[in-house]
C-alpha cells in the first residue's frame, strides 16, 4: 500500500473503508470504498494534492454544494464531500458498469440508434443542470458511465467548483479544466464566462466520436488539437459514415458550430433535433461581420500564433461570418379551394385538419357516403384529395413524426391510427377520451384528453394501457385540458387549460404540462397553442389573432413578450389551423363582421327567397311563432349573442334580450306570447322566458347546478323538456312536469353517450332527438312521456337537427349535406316510411347541437340561415401561408 493510500485510508477510516484504486485522471484519483454508515459501495474521488493546495478546503466544499443539489436519473449523485488530512474528496455512488470510453475503446463506433439514445439521455441531464445554472465544463466519454445501457453523467459541476474555488490561480496547478479533444472553441481559448452552449459543443463532439470512431479534431499535442478546434472544420459525419440519417448529421454539425450563438440554444433542442426526422440545417448564413475584428479570446489567440496561422484564422472567420447573399424566402399566401365532394366537413361547426411534419401532406375531415364524416388526404403534389379507407366518423387528425401514419378521434370517442399505405385502422382507445384533439409525441406515445376528468393521458402508439399524465387543477378553475401538442424535447406538452367559464368573453389559457411532475401551468391567455421549431410558442386568441412568443422548451417557460403575427383565423368549436415543422401554415379564414348570413325561405325543391334583404347578421338559430307572423332568431358572435324578434311583414327586427354573454336558442310558448331562451347571465346556462313584445324582464324558468343548454314547453304546457350538459358524453335530455306534483324524469339520459336536439311532435306524444350511441349522430324517436315503451332509429347514415312537420306525419332532419324528410305512422305503433331528399344544405348553416331552422305551418317551406351572404369564401376554402417562419422571425426580431 502506497503512503498516499495509507494516509487516505486512515483519514477516512471512521466513515469509509478504502478497498482499492479504480483509476486516475488529470484532476483526481478514484477509489472503491465501503460506506460504513449506510452499508453500500461508493466511489471516492480524491483531488490531486497540488490542486488541493491551491483550492483550499473551505472554498471547494462551499462551491460543490451546488452539485449536491442536482437530482436527475442521468446525473451521478453526490453523496458527500470534505477534507481529511489535507485530502479534498467527494463521494459518489459506485456504478458497476463501464464508462463510455471503455465501450468506445472496445467497439470504436456505436450503432446509430444507441449513439442517439445515449446523447439524448445525456442532453436531458445537461438541460436539467443548465436550468439550475450548473455547467459541466468537462463532458467526455470518461465522464459518462454506462449501466444496463443507461448513461449516467459523472463529475457534474466539479470542474465548475474547482474553477470557482481556484479563482484566477488555475495556472498554478498546471491543469486545464476540460479535455482538449472535447473542448468548445471558447473553452479552448480560455474564455472565462462559459455558457450552456459550451457543454452542447462537448456533447456534440462525443456524439461525433460515437458515430465516426474518432473525435472531430485530433492531434499530437493539446496545442495542435486546440488550434484545430479554433480554425478547422470537422469533416461532415456522413462523409465518414453514410448510414447516419441526415437529421442526426445536421444536429451534430449544429452542435459543433464554432460560434456559440450558432449552436442549439438548449440541450433539449439538441435532443429534439436528433429525434426529429425532418430537422435540417438552415440555408441562411451567420450574421454579417463587423468592421472590427473579434475581440477577447479570439484576439489573444491570433496574437499567439504564427502569421500564417493568423491569416488562415482570419480567412476562416470571414467564411463563418460573411453575410449570406441569398435573401430570405418570400412569404406567400393563397387560397386552396377544395372540390365540393372533397370539402371540409363542417357539420360540427368547425374544420378539422392536420399537416405532416414536412408540410407535404394534409389530412382533414371531409364528406362520407357511409357516415357523417371520414378523413381525406391531400398530397401537396396532387390536384385532388382522396379518402382514407376505414376512417368513417373520423375527425381531429394528427400525424406521426415520420408522416406515414395518422391518429384520429372519432365521433363516438375512439382513438385510432391509420397507416397512409392503405392498411386498416388500429383501435387504441375505445370510448375513454374526450374529443379535444391529440398529439403524437417524439417518445412514441399518443397524447389525448381522458374521460371523465378531462385530464391529459398517453398511450403507446403500439397499443397498451392509457396512463394519466396530468389532471386539471379545479382550484384554479380549470375544467379540462384540450388540444395537446407534445414538445420535441419530450419534457412537456402544450395544452389549452379550459376553464369553468362564467362569462363567454373570458379566454382560456394556453399552458404546458411538465412531464416530470405532471403539473400544468398557464403561460398566456389563448385558446390553442403549438411549439414552433423556431423556438417560439405560436398561439391563437379567442378573437382569431395568431400570436407568437419566444419559448424555451427545456425550461418550459416563455422567454419574452408575445407579438401579434396577423388576425383572421376562424374559431368555431375548435381551432381551424395547422402548422408544419417546415413553416407551412394552413387555416380557415375567420368570418368577420362583414362576413354575414341571412334568413331565407327555402321551398321543398330548394328554391330560396330572402326573408328581408336588409336583415343581415351572424345568425345561429331561428324559430317561427305559432301563427307564423314572427320569427325569433339568435344573432351575434362567438362571445355575444342576443335574441331578436322579426315581424315577417318587412318591419324591422327588435332586440328581445339585453345581457352580456350568450342569449340563444329561442322557442315560442304555445300561445305565442312569450319566448324561452338559454342565457348564461346567472353564472351558468339556465332557461329563461320573456314576453315577445319586450315588456317586462326575463324570468327564470329553470335554474339548475348543471348547465341547461336547450329547453321548451310541450304543446299542452304540462311538461318542460330540457337538455343539460355541454361536454362529450354529458349531454342528456330530461322532462319536468309542471304543477304541484312536479317531477323530473329522464327522457334520454345514458351517461355513456350524447343525447341532444329534442323536439316533440305536434300532439305531444312522440319525442325525436339525436344520439351518438351507434358511433355517429343519428335521429331517434321515443313515445312521450312513457319513453320506455319503445325506441326507433330514424336515420341510418348520420342525422342531425330533427323537426316534426305540423301534420305529424313527417319528420325532417339533415343528413350528408341534404335536408331529408321521412314519412311516419304513429298508429297502431310507430313506423317510418319512405325517406326522400329535399335539397342540399351545404349553403346553409348547420348546427350539430341544436336545430338551426324551422318550417312553415303548411310544411312546404323552411326558414333557413344562408351563409356566404356577402360573397365571402366558403368554409371549404383554405388559406395557405408558405414560408411562414420568415414572417414569424421578422416580427419577433430573430
Amino acid at each position: 500500500m502506497t503512503d498516499t493510500l495509507a494516509r487516505l485510508t486512515t483519514a477516512l477510516s471512521d466513515r469509509y473503508a478504502i478497498e482499492r484504486e479504480l483509476g486516475a485522471g488529470g484532476m483526481a484519483t478514484v477509489y472503491l470504498a465501503h460506506d460504513l454508515k449506510h452499508d453500500r459501495k461508493v466511489a471516492i474521488k480524491v483531488l490531486r494534492p497540488e490542486l488541493a493546495a491551491v483550492l483550499g478546503a473551505d472554498r471547494f466544499i462551499q462551491e460543490i454544494k451546488t452539485t449536491a443539489n442536482l437530482q436527475h436519473p442521468n446525473i451521478l449523485a453526490l453523496y458527500d464531500s470534505g477534507e481529511a488530512d489535507g485530502f479534498l474528496y467527494y463521494v459518489m455512488p459506485f456504478i458497476d458498469g463501464e464508462t463510455l470510453r471503455d465501450k468506445l475503446n472496445r467497439e470504436t463506433q456505436l450503432g446509430i440508434d444507441e449513439a442517439v439514445k445515449i446523447t439524448t439521455d445525456v442532453a436531458d441531464a445537461l438541460d436539467y443542470a443548465h436550468r439550475h445554472n450548473v455547467i459541466h465544463r468537462d463532458i467526455k466519454p470518461e465522464n459518462i458511465l454506462l449501466h444496463d445501457g443507461r448513461p449516467t453523467v459523472a463529475d457534474f459541476g466539479i470542474a465548475l467548483a474547482v474553477s470557482a474555488a481556484a479563482g484566477g490561480r488555475m495556472t498554478e496547478t498546471g491543469l486545464s479544466l476540460g479535455t482538449p479533444l472535447y473542448m468548445s472553441p471558447e473553452q479552448a481559448t480560455a474564455e472565462k464566462d462559459l455558457t450552456n452552449r459550451s457543454d452542447i459543443y462537448s456533447l456534440g463532439a462525443v456524439l461525433y466520436e460515437m458515430l465516426t470512431g474518432e473525435p472531430p479534431h485530433t492531434g499530437n499535442s493539446a496545442q495542435q488539437i486546440i488550434m484545430k478546434i479554433v480554425t478547422d472544420e470537422a469533416r461532415p459525419v456522413m462523409e465518414l459514415r453514410k448510414s447516419v440519417p441526415p437529421n442526426v448529421a445536421a444536429s451534430t454539425a449544429k452542435a459543433l458550430e464554432k460560434l456559440p450563438a450558432d449552436r442549439f440554444a438548449t440541450a433539449a433542442e439538441f435532443a429534439g433535433a436528433l429525434t426529429n426526422p425532418v430537422f435540417a440545417l438552415p440555408t441562411a448564413g451567420a450574421a454579417a461581420v463587423t468592421d472590427a475584428l473579434p475581440s477577447g479570446p479570439w484576439k489573444r489567440l491570433a496574437a499567439g500564433v504564427t502569421a500564417v496561422a493568423a491569416i488562415l484564422l482570419l480567412t476562416i472567420l470571414w467564411g463563418w461570418l460573411r453575410p449570406d447573399p441569398r435573401p430570405p424566402k418570400p412569404v406567400i399566401r393563397y387560397t386552396l379551394a377544395l372540390a365540393e365532394e372533397e370539402a371540409l366537413h363542417s357539420a360540427s361547426g368547425g374544420a378539422s385538419l392536420a399537416l405532416s411534419s414536412d408540410g407535404s401532406r394534409m389530412v382533414y375531415a371531409g364528406p362520407s357516403d357511409e357516415a357523417v364524416s371520414q378523413l381525406w388526404l391531400r398530397e401537396r403534389d396532387q390536384l385532388g384529395a382522396r379518402p382514407l379507407p376505414g376512417t368513417d366518423l373520423g375527425h381531429q387528425p394528427f400525424f406521426s413524426p415520420d408522416g406515414q401514419r395518422v391518429a384520429f378521434v372519432t365521433s363516438d370517442s375512439k382513438l385510432k391510427v391509420v397507416a397512409l399505405g392503405g392498411e386498416p385502422p388500429v383501435l387504441l382507445v375505445d370510448s375513454d377520451l374526450l374529443r379535444l384533439g391529440g398529439s403524437w409525441g417524439p417518445d412514441g406515445y399518443l397524447y389525448f384528453v381522458q374521460r371523465p376528468n378531462g385530464g391529459l393521458a398517453k398511450i403507446p402508439s403500439t397499443g397498451g394501457m392509457p396512463e394519466v399524465v396530468s389532471v386539471p387543477d379545479s382550484s384554479k378553475g380549470v375544467l379540462r385540458h384540450s388540444w395537446p401538442h407534445a414538445l420535441p424535447s419530450g419534457k412537456g406538452v402544450i395544452v389549452t387549460l379550459q376553464k369553468v367559464i362564467n362569462r363567454v368573453d373570458e379566454e382560456d389559457d394556453v399552458g404546458v404540462v411538465d412531464m416530470e411532475t405532471g403539473e400544468a401551468r398557464a403561460l398566456v391567455r389563448g385558446v390553442w397553442g403549438r411549439y414552433s421549431v423556431t423556438g417560439h410558442l405560436v398561439f391563437l386568441r379567442l378573437d382569431g389573432a395568431l400570436m407568437a412568443a419566444p419559448f424555451d422548451q427545456g425550461r418550459l417557460e416563455l422567454m419574452g413578450p408575445a407579438v401579434q403575427l396577423f388576425a383572421g383565423i376562424g374559431i368555431t368549436f375548435w381551432p381551424e389551423v395547422a402548422l408544419s415543422e417546415t413553416g407551412r401554415l394552413v387555416y380557415v379564414g375567420q368570418r368577420t363582421t362583414t362576413t354575414l348570413s341571412e334568413a331565407v325561405w327555402v321551398d321543398r325543391d330548394g328554391t330560396a327567397e330572402t326573408v328581408d334583404p336588409n336583415w343581415i347578421g351572424q345568425f345561429e338559430s331561428v324559430a317561427l311563432s305559432p301563427d307564423g307572423t314572427r320569427l325569433a332568431a339568435t344573432l351575434g358572435s362567438v362571445t355575444q349573442t342576443e335574441v331578436w324578434i322579426k315581424q315577417l311583414d318587412w318591419r324591422p327586427a327588435s332586440r328581445l334580450t339585453f345581457m352580456d354573454g350568450l342569449n340563444r336558442r329561442p322557442a315560442w310558448t304555445r300561445d305565442g306570447r312569450s319566448v324561452t331562451f338559454i342565457s348564461i347571465r346567472g353564472g351558468n346556462r339556465d332557461l329563461y322566458a320573456k314576453r315577445a313584445d319586450g315588456a317586462g324582464s326575463a324570468d327564470v324558468v329553470l335554474d339548475l347546478a348543471a348547465d341547461v343548454d336547450e329547453g321548451f314547453w310541450s304543446p299542452d304546457g304540462d311538461w318542460l323538456i330540457f337538455r343539460t350538459g355541454t361536454m362529450d358524453g354529458e349531454r342528456d335530455i330530461f322532462a319536468l312536469r309542471s304543477g304541484p306534483d312536479s317531477a323530473t324524469v329522464p327522457v334520454a339520459a345514458d351517461s355513456r353517450f350524447d343525447e341532444i336536439a329534442p323536439v316533440l311532435s305536434p300532439d305531444g306524444r312522440w319525442l325525436a332527438y339525436v344520439s351518438n350511441e351507434t358511433g355517429q349522430d343519428e335521429v331517434w324517436v321515443r313515445p312521450f312521456p312513457n319513453v320506455d315503451a319503445g325506441r326507433w332509429q330514424v336515420s341510418f347514415r348520420g342525422g342531425t337537427e330533427p323537426l316534426w312537420a305540423h301534420s305529424g306525419r313527417e319528420l325532417f332532419y339533415k343528413s350528408q349535406g341534404s335536408m331529408k324528410v321521412v314519412g311516419v305512422q304513429t298508429s297502431p305503433t310507430f313506423a317510418t316510411l319512405e325517406v326522400r331528399e329535399l335539397f342540399s344544405t351545404r349553403d346553409y348553416f348547420n348546427f350539430a347541437y341544436h336545430r338551426s331552422y324551422d318550417v312553415s305551418a303548411d310544411d312546404q317551406r323552411f326558414v333557413m340561415i344562408r351563409t356566404n351572404a356577402v360573397g365571402e369564401p366558403a368554409i371549404g376554402d383554405l388559406i395557405v401561408v408558405e414560408n411562414f417562419f420568415e414572417e414569424l422571425k421578422a416580427k419577433l426580431g430573430n
